[in-house]
């Protein structure tokens, strides 16, 4: 345990600048629409109040995030892109990296299975620090926003309203549970999906590519299965707690396979 944890902590040292300028490019493009949207309300109002003695509207803190969610998505869009691309990187680098760092790593008094869990386990922890920073820079920009506008100007709202009208934050933090367990759970299956690819192709090299692709596609075909079988439609003869059971049945096959078949080709195959 021990030395997964000291591996885990090796990986996140060496993401560490990219996650913090992630987070720095939200908090700014974020701040920085904020302020220039409520600035431009404002002077509207004042506007409105000079002409015709009367605001034009009053501003709610929802009305704002969903005025500005274009601005607000470039930055989440932006980090989704880099977490997708570097769960490849973090694998690739240490065979294509300066000094072939592979070679060490894979010579550590440690299974190497711990080392596939330290690089998933780090995914996991950019992709929920992420969100925890986003959940964090919410409340500081609603403070934001009552500090910038009129308290004559404010109709109220309710904090959740603010996540519900902006489609992102809806993607990102979905309001029932289940929910939540589907979104990430499909996208923990899928790094690991994508992990077995890369070992496959790492194991086999050329070949490996179409064992890496066939598996992808094999997986995705499996989940497919409720759709393909029109068992999850409204027409179903099943209830909707069965379909769960058997989405969740496939994922967690998938799942299995996927750590079972990494495990083997990392300590039996892989090699440097």
């Amino acid at each position: 345990m021990n030395r997964y944890l000291k591996l885990v902590h090796m990986e996140v040292h060496r993401f560490r600048y990219i996650l913090a300028g992630l987070m720095g490019i939200t908090l700014i493009v974020q701040f920085t629409a904020l302020i220039w949207y409520l600035n431009d309300e404002i002077a509207l109002n004042e506007k409105a109040m000079q002409k015709y003695g009367f605001a034009e509207s009053n501003m709610s803190f929802a009305q704002t995030i969903a005025s500005t969610q274009f601005w607000f998505a470039i930055p989440i869009f932006l980090s989704i892109s880099v977490l997708c691309l570097y769960a490849f990187l973090i694998w690739y680098r240490d065979w294509f990296g300066r000094n072939t760092f592979v070679y060490r790593l894979l010579m550590l008094p440690t299974a190497r299975s711990h080392i596939y869990l330290a690089k998933l386990t780090a995914i996991l922890l950019f992709v929920f620090s992420l969100i925890s920073f986003q959940l964090l820079l919410l409340p500081i920009e609603h403070l934001i926003f009552k500090l910038i506008v009129p308290a004559d100007l404010i109709k109220p709202s309710y904090f959740m309203d603010a996540v519900s009208v902006n489609q992102i934050f809806e993607m990102l933090l979905p309001s029932h549970l289940d929910q939540f367990v589907f979104s990430y759970g499909l996208g923990a299956m899928a790094l690991v999906v994508v992990f077995t690819a890369i070992l496959l192709e790492r194991s086999y090299r050329v070949i490996g590519i179409v064992y890496g692709v066939l598996y992808v596609l094999v997986c995705m075909l499996a989940l497919s299965f409720p759709i393909f079988a029109g068992i999850d439609n409204s027409e179903s003869y099943l209830y909707p707690e069965e379909v769960w059971g058997i989405e969740l049945m496939i994922w967690a096959v998938i799942v299995t396979v996927s750590l079972w078949l990494s495990f083997r080709l990392i300590t039996k195959k892989v090699t440097v």
